[in-house]
Order: C-alpha cells, then structure tokens, then sequence
C-alpha cells in the first residue's frame, strides 16, 4: 500500500478545514489527520467539519493520549466521528509530550497505552465485561448508550519506543513514526513490529515551495522546537556533542519535485503511508495547493 496523507495542527478557521478537506478528497489524498497537541483546538472539531464536507477520504485523529482524555471519551469521540463519517474514521492513540506542564503522571506509558486500547475495543463492540486495569478501570455492565458506525475502528499507534512498538503489532493496524522523514529508520522498525501486516506511517514538518531553498529555511525553524524531543530518538545514527541533526531526517521541504522525491524514497523503504504534516507551505492553504496540483500528480504518474 503507498498512501498519501495530510496532517494538520488545529489552528485553522472552520472554513479551512473544510475547504481543505474538500481540496484534498478532490485531489486523490488518502487520509486527513488531525493533531490533538497541547495549546491548540480539540481535534475532534475539525475531524468532524471535515468529515461533513467529504464522502470518501479516511481521517482521524493523530493522535489523542490517554493521559489528558479519558479512555471512555477517547471511545465516545471516535464513535461519533466514525458515524459522521460513515465508517471512514480510524483512531490514533499516543503517549503525548509536554505533559509536564499539565502536571500529569506520565508514569507507565504502555500500560496507560494497553488499557486504553483495552476499554476502547470493549465500549466500541459493546462488550459489558470491564477492565480491571492498573490505570484506568471500567465497570462491568458499562457501556455506549447509543448506535455506533462500527464495532471497531482501525487503530493507529505513534511511538519511536521499541517496547511500544512490539506491542503496537499485536493490537494496532498502523504505527506512526510522527517527525521522522527516515528512510534508513522505517526498516528497523518494521524488525521492531514483527508483523508485516501492520502498515508504517513516517510523517513530520512539510514544507513546499517553488523557491527550494526558502522552504527548507522555513521547515529548519518550525521543526527546531521538536527537535530536542526526536532527534535523539533515532537509533540509525549518533550525533556528536554540539552536531546539529540532519534536517532531512526529521522534515520534508523543497520544490515540489524534491517533496515528491522524498516520497517515493519513503514508500520504497517500506511506508505504507507518508504523511506531509503542518505547515505544508508559506500558508497550509499555498502548501496544500501545490501537494494536490503538482505534488501527487508526480506520485501518480
């Protein structure tokens, strides 16, 4: 599978996430994802303008944590996205970062992860049983009051952690590398996964422009404040004390025919999905207008 996606921070107008749903459905992109990052819209606002202005593209959130929404909420937003959607959601969950500034236990990341996934998957089918967990706990006899689209949702987890991604392949349909542009990185954790039925989605910083050089300038300062968190993450090189990490590690910027390059390196390294994330050009607007006008008919020549 080699899909194309867009991902999206939420700090756009009501119109524009519908104008740029419309955009890309027309224009053949296969997934719309919503960030649900601190200090920004709820992503289950824009998911669901989105979701009414199309018919056939899949969208979702990437991804929602269960440390600042409760298992139970998780399960009543994707169920009623999913229904708005008519079965085209898919539900993203991850640990998050800069939690601190909440003053949240972050403590137990996968168990937190685990649990979730375990009360979503059981209020999702109707499952009545409960969970009994460490973190969170679900009464038995609980469940959603109301129709829901499907009895599950394709699950996607974002992760760089090795244990989470060997967990991530016995439960989820999707792993998303979120800030990696990595080809060398996508084969080491397919080894991670074992399991080959569980696609990859390598999706970080976009930016496209006629002027390549100028875009790469403008994804170098918007990936500057992530990349503390995720450069060090990357276990296919080592940077020495006061190196600066490559930038096409962690951004894809340039012309359009250096995005669309950048691209197909992904796919060819094994991504099922590459997903061109915020803020995609001098405005998402300008950004989305040349991935959709020039950059997928070089993908799907």
């Amino acid at each position: 599978m080699r899909e194309l996606g867009l991902g999206l921070l939420t700090d756009q107008e009501p119109a524009d996430y519908e104008w740029i749903a419309r955009r890309a459905e027309e224009a053949g992109v296969d997934v719309l994802s919503v960030f649900h990052d601190l200090l920004y819209q709820p992503a289950i606002g824009p998911l669901l303008l989105m979701a009414r202005s199309t018919e056939r593209i899949r969208l979702g959130p990437a991804a929602l944590n269960p440390f600042t929404l409760h298992p139970y909420e998780i399960a009543g937003q994707i169920a009623v996205l999913d229904r708005v959607s008519r079965g085209r959601a898919y539900l993203g969950l991850a640990k998050g970062a800069w939690l601190d500034r909440l003053g949240l236990d972050e403590k137990q990341p996968l168990t937190a992860l685990r649990e979730a996934v375990e009360i979503v998957t059981k209020l999702l089918a109707g499952d009545p049983s409960g969970v009994a967990g460490a973190r969170f706990r679900l009464q038995p006899g609980t469940v959603l009051a109301y129709r829901r689209e499907r009895r599950r949702v394709p699950l996607l987890i974002g992760t760089w952690g090795r244990r989470t991604t060997a967990w991530a392949g016995t439960v989820a349909d999707e792993l998303k590398l979120g800030g990696s542009a990595n080809p060398g990185l996508v084969p080491v954790v397919r080894t991670w996964l074992d399991n080959p039925e569980v696609e990859i989605v390598a999706g970080c910083v976009t930016v496209v422009d006629e002027d390549g050089s100028w875009a790469r300038e403008r994804a170098r300062a918007v990936v500057a404040p992530y990349l503390e968190v995720v450069a060090k993450l990357d276990p296919t090189f080592e940077l020495r004390p006061g190196e600066e990490p490559p930038l096409d590690r962690f951004t894809i910027a340039g012309t359009p025919e250096d995005v669309a390059m950048r691209v197909e390196e992904l796919w060819a390294a094994g991504a099922g999905r590459v997903e061109l994330g915020t803020p995609q050009g001098r405005t998402t607007r300008a950004g989305v207008d040349l991935i959709c006008d020039r950059v997928l008919p070089l993908l799907r020549r």
